[in-house]
């Protein structure tokens, strides 16, 4: 199978993203076609065998790997993080194994470990509420945007990253319009991809954004009880990491922000989409 391979960066990781390239390259027993996609730069030291596309300016990560799919040619998509690498030749071949194994599977994601071993893990890693076993597959219905391979058909029929969403929960976003179009979601235990380990608190972009992103979820997809349910349980959940004056202003002005613009749209999901989540232990609700 071929792979049409999407690389983000903003230039800031010439090393890191030289890494990512390479391990895309390396790849064994599937073909690949690596776009690396400048945000608003032209990055430098690219690997040989990898084209870029510089971009004029920095539209926001998904609106970014939205725009390397046109130039990555493949029936199958992967979006790959500058800071992250795969950690083996044969792990797109594995991805490749699990679409052909199974038609109805529309997107994967890869299971992430520490790129310094022993170091630190992200709770967002394994996009499911019982992580203990990060080996371990599953169906799930959302991803962790920085390792996720998907069918151009499913990607095309979804609609691709929601760009107004410029940072932060683009994977919610994404996995519940591939549900609902039909197709399924799985995190893959045994592709493995590299990535360093979460240092320091959030940025205060990302509480405004991890605030209005999450109103905008359940103003587009959900009934209004479902989606108060939502809402407030991510405020419950992140009300202890708002430590100082400056971020709970900002995540106060994200709120706002969500209730009062325009959002993305209004597509309410599909009643057997609920039912499925649901089925996968992720129900809407948190």
């Amino acid at each position: 199978m071929r792979f049409g391979c999407v690389v983000l960066t903003a230039g800031r990781r010439p090393d890191a993203l030289r890494a990512a390239v390479d391990s895309l390259l390396r790849q064994v027993d599937v073909e690949v076609d690596v776009v690396v996609v400048g945000n608003g730069c032209r990055p430098e030291g690219v690997p040989d065998g990898a084209r870029i596309v510089a971009l004029g300016s920095d539209d926001g990560i998904p609106a970014g790997r939205n725009a390397g799919v046109p130039h990555a040619d493949g029936e199958l998509l992967f979006f790959l993080d500058d800071d992250a690498r795969l950690a083996a030749p044969d792990t797109l071949s594995r991805v490749a194994h699990a679409f052909e194994a199974d038609p109805g599977l529309g997107m994967v994601q890869l299971h992430v470990e520490p790129l310094v071993p022993g170091g630190a893990r992200s709770r967002d890693w394994i996009p499911r509420l019982r992580n203990g076993d990060p080996a371990h597959s599953s169906d799930v219905t959302v991803v962790w945007e920085g390792a996720v391979g998907i069918r151009r058909a499913a990607f095309e029929q979804a609609g691709g990253w929601p760009a107004p969403f410029r940072f932060v929960h683009e994977g919610v976003d994404l996995g519940w319009r591939v549900l609902d179009a039909g197709w399924r979601i799985r995190y893959l235990g045994d592709a493995v991809v590299l990535h360093p380990s979460p240092t320091g608190t959030p940025h205060g972009y990302s509480y405004y954004f991890g605030a209005r992103n999450r109103v905008w979820l359940a103003r587009r997809y959900l009934p209004l009880p479902l989606g108060a349910l939502y809402v407030s349980s991510f405020a419950l959940r992140t009300v202890p990491r708002l430590k100082s004056r400056q971020a709970v202003q900002e995540a106060a002005r994200g709120y706002r922000d969500g209730m009062r613009g325009p959002g993305t749209g209004r597509t309410r999901l599909q009643g057997r989409t609920l039912a499925r989540m649901a089925r996968a232990g992720r129900p809407p609700i948190m």
